[in-house]
């Protein structure tokens, strides 16, 4: 499902956050935010209409 393949990728990336500072806290869990985004998007199928 959706929802098994969003927490594999979770676990990818670590469960904790390895920035200390933060600012480094928040860039790191707005980079992780976006990487999940993209995969979203890569594993997204389009559908077209034939005929």
């Amino acid at each position: 499902s959706r929802i098994e393949a969003r927490m594999r990728c979770l676990k990818a990336f670590g469960e904790r956050i390895m920035a200390r500072g933060p600012d480094r806290q928040t860039a790191e869990i707005h980079i992780r935010i976006a990487l999940m985004n993209r995969f979203k998007a890569l594993g997204t199928v389009e559908i077209i209409r034939v005929a």
